[in-house]
């Protein structure tokens, strides 16, 4: 195919995936499941059992059974998702769409700060939660660590949103995990320098005490702030990990970048210090990591303690995931790569299968429309996951075959990726930036995304991609239930071919 003949062809697919992609949003619309129709309210069960939501902060999907207690008693009794990825690989927007079950761009928090995200942004859409919709279902909910970026500017600090019965969240140097203030259900308490004031434990000791003083279905969302950096660990841990460095993956330091985009290419190899500085934060990571691993082993043991642990799901994931030398890139994340937006997914909890894995496409999305079929809540219609029950159950059920992964850049320099949009699929990983830029991998061929074959790669697989990802980044509500499953026209072609 000639240059001349190459540039119309791809205008012309170019319009046509966005007239594809409208025409298909607008039959969805008009078909009866448009946004704007109410969900069905489920009938609340006649027992709800407990739910905990362990939600770390910035782990990848790394190896679990480095943390002995997540490993014994959350992946060998429970259910592992081997491809969980997050809605945006950016810490508030992700705990955003936790929330609420909606994407970036339905509920428009974009960054971590005011005016296009943090807190603020947030806080008019806090009428409605998966707080709200546990606690009107008629369960005792807790918020316990981390909340949104900010929180609480704007606000005072003893302000709590609404939905939430028990709140313990600090309101000041949140990331250092000493000497920070926290805002116990209206009252401000601080804390200092001693072990005992590590905010993991902390956080561990009222997460018991909550359980054990709850009679009735409790839901708890428990937000360590591990392994975020700076990575702060508990004094017991600071000899763990002592030889550890970070894994030498397939794409670290990655030799050839010219193929891919300009804020990535322009990037110069990692010296000798950013080799340093990444092995020592994986091994910091680790040791922050192993005090959410005592957090478990002890509300696990309170839980068996009080006869409530046959009753309880408990739920571990992250908002987004990390690189360490990946692609050349510093530690950090935001990045389309497989290292930020994949996270691990473990459940445990009745009738979950222990040891299972689970390898269906899902999301963050998903969890508030989880948490609510578990305890008989309503979905509201705006939400835009869906629930991982019949998974979690062993159900064979109509899934989709594609997850949607966001990111936009308030203030965007060279360092940063621009705005983007992911289309992560059962074999290849798309996306689309805001400067016209485009990455394509075949996972099932490349899964350490060093071959960027969006330049040589089938046009009308190209068009295809195009299209489904506009559908989702457009879609609203129900909408996107029915968008991330519609007919994957790039799963019955052949391999992507170099253009002759």
């Amino acid at each position: 195919m000639s240059f001349t003949k190459r540039t119309v062809f791809l205008g012309r697919s170019r319009r046509w995936s966005a007239r594809l992609a409208a025409a298909l949003t607008l039959c969805l619309a008009l078909s009866g499941i448009a946004h704007g129709k109410p969900s069905r309210a489920e009938p609340v069960p006649a027992h709800q059992p407990n739910v905990v939501f362990i939600l770390v902060d910035d782990l990848n999907a790394t190896d679990l059974s480095r943390f002995p207690n997540i490993w014994n008693l959350l992946v060998r009794q429970g259910a592992t998702f081997s491809r969980f990825f997050a809605t945006n690989p950016w810490c508030c927007p992700s705990r955003s769409s936790i929330l609420r079950s909606q994407y970036m761009h339905s509920h428009h928090v974009l960054s971590n700060r005011p005016p296009t995200g943090g807190f603020p942004k947030f806080r008019p859409l806090e009428t409605s939660t998966v707080g709200t919709w546990m606690h009107d279902a008629g369960y005792r909910t807790a918020l316990m660590g981390k909340y949104l970026n900010q929180y609480p500017t704007g606000a005072s600090w003893s302000y709590i949103p609404p939905g939430w019965d028990e709140w313990a969240v600090p309101v000041t140097r949140l990331y250092q995990e000493y000497g920070y203030a926290l805002n116990e259900n209206g009252t401000i308490r601080q804390y200092g320098h001693a072990a005992g004031d590590y905010l993991e434990d902390v956080l561990s000791a009222r997460a018991g005490a909550f359980a054990t003083s709850t009679t009735g279905p409790f839901f708890l969302y428990l937000a360590p702030v591990a392994p975020h950096l700076p990575a702060h660990y508990a004094p017991r841990h600071a000899d763990a990990f002592s030889d550890e460095i970070a894994p030498r993956t397939a794409s670290f330091d990655q030799a050839d970048t010219s193929a891919e985009p300009k804020w990535l290419r322009d990037r110069a190899p990692l010296a000798a210090k950013d080799v340093r500085r990444i092995d020592r934060v994986h091994r910091n990571r680790l040791r922050a990591m192993l005090g959410v691993d005592d957090m478990v082993g002890d509300l696990v043991a309170t839980l068996a303690r009080t006869g409530r642990l046959d009753d309880t799901y408990i739920f571990l994931t992250s908002d987004n995931g990390f690189h360490l030398g990946q692609h050349r890139l510093r530690p950090g994340k935001t990045t389309p790569f497989e290292e930020d937006i994949r996270v691990p997914m473990i459940v445990r909890g009745p009738g979950v299968a222990p040891g299972s894995a689970i390898g269906a496409l899902a999301s963050t999305v998903d969890l508030a429309p989880t948490f609510a079929e578990l305890g008989g809540a309503v979905t509201p219609p705006y939400a835009e996951g869906r629930s991982l029950v019949p998974l979690l159950q062993g159900r064979t059920v109509p899934w989709r075959n594609a997850v949607l992964v966001e990111f936009a850049h308030a203030d965007y320099s060279p360092r940063t990726p621009p705005d983007y949009g992911v289309l992560r699929t059962d074999r290849y990983s798309y996306v689309e930036y805001a400067t016209g830029e485009r990455q394509l991998y075949d996972l099932s061929e490349d899964p350490a995304q060093l071959h960027n074959l969006a330049a040589t790669a089938d046009p009308f697989l190209m068009v295809a991609l195009s299209a489904r990802l506009a559908m989702l980044r457009t879609c609203a509500g129900v909408t996107c239930q029915v968008a991330d499953a519609a007919v994957a026209a790039d799963a019955a072609r052949a391999p992507p071919a170099p253009l002759q």
